[in-house]
Parts: C-alpha cells; sequence; structure tokens
C-alpha cells in the first residue's frame, strides 16, 4: 500500500509525455554506470509502473483503439494517451432498438414476485380459489393497510393476472403498485411518470403493464416488471379516464377535458376512433360486454341536462345511439356494466345508484334504484362483485356500501374510513376480498 501511495503521489500529468518517450524506448536499457553521464531522466524509485507499456495495437478490423477491460481498475491512474484514447471510443448502439421504449425508469423499491406473500394467499391465488373461498361470502374486517400517498386516491385496480398486485393512482402524482401480502416491503414500484396528478389507472389483461392518465393531458403505458414507461399518448385536453377493449388488449379508450373519446392503437400509438359531440368534461367511459358499444358519462351542468348526460356511442361507426338515457338533473361520476346481465349502473350525484337496460332504447329502470351511501360532489365510484349479485359502492362518510342487486336493499355497511371512500376494487380471484381508498391518499384492504 506505501508502494502504491508514493506511485499515485508522484505520479503527474506533466511526467507523461516523458512516460511516453520511456515507452518508445526498448524495454532493455543499459543500466547506467558512475562513470556514464545519466543525460536522460532517471525513473522514481519504486515505481510500480517503471516498465509497464500500457498501449496496444488496434484490432485490424476497426480503426479505433479498444482499451482492454481488465486495465479498468478502480482508483488506477490513467494517463493522457489513455485519456484520449478513452473518449474516442465509440458509443456501440443497440442492436434492436425499440423505438417506443423511453429512458426514464422508476425506482425499484421491491419484489412484484410472489415469494414472499403469505402462504394462504398464494395458496388460493394459485389454485383460483376453487373449494376455498365461497362465492357470497363477503368481508369482515380491514385485514392490510397501504400508507405511501400523500394525497387523495382516485382510483385502486388489481391485476388481473399477477393478482397479489395493486395499483393506485393519486393526486401525487403518482402511481404505486403494492404487494398487498408481501411480508417484508409492501410497496413493489413508484411510477413517477405524470407531471401532474394522476386520475386513473388500469392493468392490461396479461398483467405486465399499467396505463394511467392524469392532469398532464396524456395517457401511459408503463412496463411494471422493469419499471420503463413504454409509450406516452399526448392529447389537448385533460385526460380523467382510461379502459382496455374487452377483446383487444391492443386498443384502449380515453376520456377527457374537452368532452373527446379517443380509441388509441397501443401498436402504432394512433388514434383509430374520435368520439366528439359537445364540449362538456368525460367523467366515466364504459364497454359494453360484446365491446361494440361505448357507454359515457359527461358534466353537462351547465347545459341541458335531458340531453348527453349519458351516451351510448356505436364504436365502430362514431355515432351516438342514444344521448337521452339519463334525463335526471344530476351528473354521474361512474358508469359500471354488468358482468352478466344485459344491463349497466350509474353512480348520481344526486345520492344513489340508478339501474338501465343495455339494450335499445336504454331506458332507466324508474323503480329501482340503489339509495342510502352518500355522494356529495366526490367523484364516488361503484362496482359488481364477482357472482354478479351484489352491488359495492363507495360513500362520502367513508363507509363501503354492499347492496343486494336483485332487491336493492343494504346488506351490509363498512365503516372503512373518516375521510371519503372514493373507489372500491373486487378482487379478480378471491370473492371476499376489496381494496378501497379514500381522499385522504390512504387505501385499505379488507378480507
Amino acid at each position: 500500500m506505501d508502494l502504491l501511495c508514493k506511485a499515485y503521489s508522484n505520479a503527474s500529468d506533466n511526467d507523461d509525455d516523458e512516460e511516453e518517450e520511456e515507452e518508445a524506448r526498448p524495454l532493455k536499457q543499459p543500466r547506467p554506470d558512475s562513470s556514464t553521464p545519466q543525460n536522460w531522466k532517471q525513473h522514481k524509485p519504486n515505481n510500480p509502473f517503471q516498465y509497464t507499456n500500457t498501449y496496444h495495437p488496434p484490432p485490424a478490423a476497426t480503426q479505433f483503439p479498444v482499451i482492454r477491460s481488465e486495465t479498468q481498475v478502480p482508483g488506477r491512474y490513467i494517463s493522457k494517451r489513455e485519456r484520449a484514447l478513452l473518449g474516442s471510443q465509440p458509443s456501440v448502439p443497440d442492436p434492436n432498438p425499440n423505438p417506443n421504449t423511453l429512458a426514464t425508469t422508476s425506482p425499484v423499491l421491491g419484489s412484484i414476485s410472489d415469494s414472499d406473500v403469505r402462504r394462504d394467499i398464494v395458496s388460493l391465488l394459485r389454485n383460483k380459489a376453487k373449494g376455498c373461498s365461497k362465492p357470497g361470502k363477503m368481508p369482515e374486517r380491514m385485514s392490510v393497510g397501504l400508507n405511501r400517498h400523500t394525497k387523495a386516491v382516485n382510483a385502486v385496480h388489481w391485476s388481473p393476472s399477477h393478482a397479489h398486485l395493486l395499483a393506485s393512482a393519486s393526486m401525487d402524482h403518482t402511481i404505486c403498485i403494492w404487494s398487498v401480502w408481501n411480508s417484508d416491503q409492501k410497496v413493489a414500484r413508484v411510477l413517477n411518470f405524470h407531471n401532474a396528478a394522476v386520475k386513473d389507472v388500469k392493468w392490461s389483461r396479461d398483467g405486465l403493464f399499467v396505463l394511467s392518465c392524469g392532469y398532464d393531458s396524456s395517457s401511459r403505458l408503463v412496463d411494471v416488471e422493469k419499471g420503463i414507461e413504454t409509450q406516452v399518448f399526448k392529447e389537448d385536453q385533460v385526460v380523467s379516464v382510461v379502459k382496455f377493449h374487452p377483446d383487444n388488449s391492443k386498443l384502449f379508450i380515453a376520456g377527457g377535458s374537452r368532452g373527446s373519446l379517443k380509441l388509441w392503437d397501443v401498436r402504432n400509438g394512433k388514434v383509430v376512433h374520435d368520439y366528439i359531440r359537445g364540449h362538456d368534461p368525460i367523467l366515466d367511459v364504459e364497454f359494453t360486454k360484446n365491446g361494440k358499444q361505448i357507454i359515457s358519462s359527461s358534466d353537462v351542468s351547465g347545459r341541458n341536462l335531458s340531453e348527453n348526460s349519458i351516451v351510448v356511442w356505436d364504436v365502430s361507426r362514431e355515432v351516438p345511439l342514444s344521448n337521452q338515457v339519463y334525463v335526471e338533473a344530476f351528473t354521474c361520476p361512474c358508469i359500471r356494466f354488468h358482468p352478466f346481465e344485459q344491463s349497466f349502473v350509474a353512480q348520481s350525484n344526486g345520492n344513489y345508484i340508478a339501474i338501465f337496460s343495455a339494450s335499445p332504447p336504454f331506458k332507466m329502470n324508474k323503480y329501482k334504484r340503489y339509495e342510502s351511501h352518500g355522494v356529495s360532489g366526490f367523484p364516488i365510484k361503484c362496482g359488481f362483485s364477482l357472482d354478479g349479485e351484489k352491488l359495492l359502492s363507495g360513500s362520502s362518510d367513508g363507509s363501503i356500501y354492499f347492496y343486494d342487486y336483485g332487491s336493492s336493499e343494504v346488506i351490509k355497511k363498512i365503516k372503512a374510513f373518516e375521510q371519503a371512500c372514493i373507489d372500491i376494487a373486487v378482487h379478480p380471484i378471491i370473492p371476499n376480498v376489496i381494496a378501497a381508498c379514500n381522499w385522504n391518499g390512504e387505501i385499505s384492504v379488507f378480507e
């Protein structure tokens, strides 16, 4: 170590030219004696690099010299010649460049695998809950609390294929990927690609990507495993909702603040169809089961509420099939299609959920509605259980309401938060597990 310290402390850039002169001479020089005049520079004693020739001739196949990898030792002194050679070294391009992949990545905090997930949960997930969980069973208690967001959480969504993962979109500009039952690190990824508040997030069908949108007027597709943003779909409006096509995972619909609905193709990043009717902000959008119609909800509080509040669109022809579906003086922040029947529901700011026929003329059922929860101007969402027999809704009082779909009666109520419960997501495999988020940035999982 002393020899190395002396060598590094005595070496300087002023000696490099003289070192190069020494390299040009034969390595075996006659040793000077007392009678020979010393007319060349004496080598410094104890120099470990005294007779080391560091120059390597370039290969015949290239005009650029190549610095051997074994010389790149951390802390090693690099002479002027080596610095010049390293500076002239050309960068090697990627032989298979991906034009859609951006250079930005997200920090990796935890694992997205299920290796650290509770064994009972893994058993249920891998066996797809056959014989392990009763379809009619409802959650009883909060089992997991997920706290990292600093502002309101607008949406939560379970991965359909990696069902231990939950995605959440927040007003704090971030998307969190949670490994919900991980015993060590529950935050698997934090995606910081949006420049403003994030309004919605959806998993792709294969569970490898998440699609999000927000106030930065864009929708973004992110590879969850790599934490890499692969595509950005820019618009001239705030994008408030995104949904994948039920039959074609390469297509998704996006609705925004200027009343425009765009059907995007992720393969080429272009708009396939554009649905425009007025300039009223889109609040929510939903595909029918066959994917041939789109049901959209708009904020038309300043106009005639008997038109355009809920519009049913023909996907291929870009024309509205009906624009007088909901004629009451309220807007609807959420629309959900029934998993089995030809019907859909709409969350109304009148503190109830209305039910509609999904067949022309798309009439509302005037004799049946779900009303016990509160909306109070919040973007409260609702959803169906896996068997379609129960309808769940968040509420402005922080509770989760469970309605019997057939009778519209309240069958259960869970006090989840002190602040308004915004969104709920039923687990895609385990029927009695749901996730909920609130206006204060909290996420809870009930089972």
